[in-house]
């Protein structure tokens, strides 16, 4: 479920919850994508933290705080600037 009580009413959110609640505890697993950190910690056995497109960690739910999850998600390094070839350094020849 992407973001699945993004912009509805908390009846709506009730009912969303109610049936999440219902699947699970009828063995069915549900991924949640969420960017309302205590929807998610609320709602979810493990958490999965992604950042910059690859999964930075996994917390069980017991260890699953907002500072854990901030710190998961801003831990993954900026993508490395790769230096330019040698002949580029250079200047163009000719």
């Amino acid at each position: 479920l992407d973001e699945p009580t993004r912009g509805i009413d908390v009846g709506a959110k009730v009912e969303i919850y109610q049936l999440i609640n219902e699947l699970t505890a009828s063995g069915h697993a549900v991924l949640m994508i969420s960017s309302d950190l205590p929807e998610v910690l609320g709602m979810s056995d493990r958490v999965l933290v992604m950042a910059q497109g690859r999964i930075a960690g996994e917390l069980p739910a017991e260890e699953a705080t907002q500072d854990a999850v901030m710190a998961l998600a801003v831990s993954t390094s900026a993508p490395r600037e790769h230096p330019a070839p040698k002949n580029e350094e250079e200047g163009p020849r000719g």
